[in-house]
């Protein structure tokens, strides 16, 4: 079977809209930091910063062997930024209210919405290199491979801990950390599976 076609211009695109991404996300957990109480979870979270930094690094080199500028500026990026600057300002509008609790999860869900956006561009780059040939394919499949898993831990154990963090606020027993860490998820499978099993876990 001939290997599917992909739009360039679209593929540039992405990788704007992933560059652009990991930097919002690295203001993002910048700011998730200072809303954190739960130590695990600032742990987890600065661990998180620190991969986020890598996979710049990452993009930056990708558009850099395929000939692009990781800082040109496009509309679809712009829309990128504001929706990470949104989050950004969101958390401090939680946290400006005095309810640390609060802040802690709307810091949780402003990751999560963060990393959705995160884990959908490194999924979507996956199908193109899949697609793709000789030295681009080799390039995409590259940073793919190099950040996948990350993004995978990232979106899965944040859902996890928001899930737990906010039934813990309504004053229910949590399972914390969340089974998602317990278990090491990395795979969507595997989160459905650790939340099935948390009441065995409490």
């Amino acid at each position: 079977m001939a290997k599917a076609r992909y739009d360039e211009a679209q593929l540039k695109d992405l990788l704007l809209q992933m560059m652009e991404t990991e930097l919002g996300g690295e203001q993002v957990y910048r700011t998730a930091l200072t809303c954190a109480l739960n130590d695990d979870l600032r742990a987890e979270w600065e661990e998180y910063l620190d991969e986020t930094l890598s996979h710049q690094n990452v993009v930056r080199h990708a558009c850099d062997q395929l000939g692009l500028n990781a800082d040109e500026k496009a509309p679809s990026r712009a829309v990128v930024k504001l929706i990470g600057d949104s989050l950004v300002k969101a958390m401090e509008l939680a946290k400006s209210s005095g309810n640390a609790v609060l802040a802690e999860l709307v810091a949780c869900e402003c990751v999560v919405h963060a990393e959705t956006k995160d884990h959908a561009n490194w999924e979507l780059l996956g199908k193109v290199a899949e697609a793709a040939t000789g030295e681009t394919g080799k390039i995409l499949k590259d940073a793919h491979k190099r950040v996948e898993k990350d993004e995978d831990h990232h979106l899965y154990h944040t859902q996890g801990w928001c899930r737990e963090l906010w039934i813990q606020s309504l004053g229910m027993p949590a399972v914390l950390p969340p089974p998602e860490e317990v278990k090491q998820v990395e795979t969507a499978i595997g989160a459905s599976r650790a939340e099935q099993q948390r009441k065995s876990m409490l």
